[in-house]
């Protein structure tokens, strides 16, 4: 019986606390306007990974896009387009969503 009420306290504060988990991930599409070969984005990614709190990185190179989705309360915006400007593809924020 005992065993049972530890399960549903864990259950219970599981369903309440993983909204605030979601809460925090956003996803971001960065303009790379310098990738221009199959290797590109590959150290675009590399860079953005190497962020604490970046989830997931595509990049689309025909449109010379990369989506991000990161943990807005480990790394910022900012953050994200230094580093592809650190690893040599200064980018810019234009669109992103919660």
């Amino acid at each position: 019986m005992k065993g049972m009420t530890v399960k549903r306290i864990l259950i219970t504060l599981g369903i309440v606390l993983s909204p605030l988990t979601w809460a925090a991930q956003q996803t971001a599409t960065l303009s790379v306007p310098g990738m221009s070969c199959a290797t590109c984005p590959i150290t675009v990614k590399k860079a953005l990974t190497k962020l604490s709190g970046v989830v997931d990185v595509k990049s689309n190179l025909d449109k010379r896009e990369t989506t991000v989705v990161f943990d807005d309360t480990q790394v910022s915006l900012d953050a994200l387009t230094q580093a592809t400007k650190d690893a040599g593809f200064p980018s810019i924020v234009t669109g992103g969503k919660p």
